[in-house]
């Protein structure tokens, strides 16, 4: 049922054809000058005039441009108006006020990513201390693992879905600097365009999703979780209501915005030595395939001691996915990590991993992708 009552200051339905999706409506809009708007209508704005009544002395007028139908009436005693024009051609305003009252403001149709400036902070977030999990989009549980977001430049979320089964998503995509997926219990199935049939993500691997690839999760087990990671915090999801995935191309090489899609799969990585003394790495191809635009690397311990070191990333973060160990920073008292714990380390602070488990299995996020670490003498 459409609550036409609900809603009939800002919206007239013109016509309701039973059995049919034929629908059309429009916005309605108060003027207090009809004959000045026909001109701003038709002229500033390059709309088309459908309609205006009556003839003697005229109140309503009706016009359509830019995927919009507008009605203005002067008998329309509501607050005034706003329009929002969306365009990639060049306009001399920004903002503009019709003679009759409405208010239209025009924006880019595909405008930048707004990359936030990094707010630098040294973060830890113990699973033992959390709120409880909230429940967010389609029931699914988050925990919020840096709840200043830096500044708006990141946001990483700990989410799971206790009881699995197909998950009620639709075709859509990201407008996104970066955005990761990794899982770390369970498995989802989702599928991405251009890459084929349905691709199981299980415990270790992960996904990047790059900037405005079209996707749909299609179902998951029962306890999956993952940590997502996206850039900036506050980024738009649009849906995709003409895309059918899978596609029909398989286009492994393809980029979005410079950057390829990853599936990374866990037992099939090599380890190496990593950045920092004491542990080793596996490289999930990400600061490759997104041109260092990011880096995810998985760390465990060796049989070389922890040193101190002090790193020059942007945005440095780690989540504690096994083990323990306890993080200590200079200026700062040791903390006791666990899994479920996360942490933050701003540019140029001096750290140390000490008394890592044998079982420690660390996630480590940095943008960029590549970027200098310099061993410090013990403290």
């Amino acid at each position: 049922m459409l609550a036409i009552p609900a809603v009939r200051e800002h919206f007239c339905a013109m016509t309701l054809k039973t059995h049919s999706t034929d629908i059309q409506a429009e916005v309605c809009l108060p003027t207090t000058d009809l004959t000045a708007d026909i001109g701003f209508f038709t002229k500033t704005l390059n709309m088309r005039m459908d309609m205006i009544f009556p003839a003697d002395d005229p109140s309503v007028a009706v016009f359509s441009g830019h995927g919009l139908r507008v009605r203005l009436d002067r008998g329309d005693t509501s607050a005034a108006g706003h329009i929002r024009l969306l365009t990639d051609a060049p306009w001399t305003d920004a903002t503009l006020t019709a003679p009759g009252g409405t208010r239209v403001t025009v924006a880019p149709l595909n405008a930048p990513v707004d990359m936030p400036s990094t707010a630098h902070a040294f973060v830890v977030r113990r699973l033992a201390d959390q709120a409880p999990w909230v429940i967010g989009r389609a029931g699914m549980h988050y925990r919020d693992l840096i709840p200043d977001r830096l500044g708006g430049s990141i946001i990483a979320s700990h989410i799971r879905i206790p009881d699995g089964g197909p998950v009620p998503d639709m075709v859509h995509f990201h407008k996104v600097g970066f955005q990761l997926i990794f899982c770390i219990a369970g498995w989802v199935d989702v599928v991405y365009e251009d890459q084929g049939g349905p691709i199981r993500l299980h415990a270790g691997d992960c996904f990047i999703q790059p900037p405005e690839i079209r996707h749909r999760v299609l179902e998951a087990s029962d306890g999956i979780e993952v940590i997502e990671i996206g850039v900036p915090a506050e980024h738009v999801t649009e849906i995709d209501h003409d895309m059918i995935l899978p596609t029909p191309h398989l286009r492994p090489d393809r980029e979005w915005q410079g950057q390829r899609f990853v599936h990374n799969v866990g037992k099939d990585a090599d380890w190496t030595p990593a950045r920092l003394s004491g542990f080793t790495s596996r490289d999930t191809t990400i600061n490759a395939a997104t041109k260092s635009v990011a880096g995810v690397n998985v760390l465990r311990k060796s049989d070389a001691d922890a040193q101190w070191a002090r790193h020059d990333a942007d945005i440095h973060f780690t989540f504690v996915m096994s083990g323990g160990m306890t993080l200590e920073g200079e200026g700062q008292t040791p903390h006791t990590l666990t899994a479920g714990d996360a942490f933050v380390i701003p540019p140029g602070m001096a750290t140390r991993y000490a008394d890592a488990t044998d079982d420690l299995e660390l996630l480590e996020v940095s943008l960029p992708g590549a970027f200098k670490t310099t061993p410090q003498p013990s403290s």
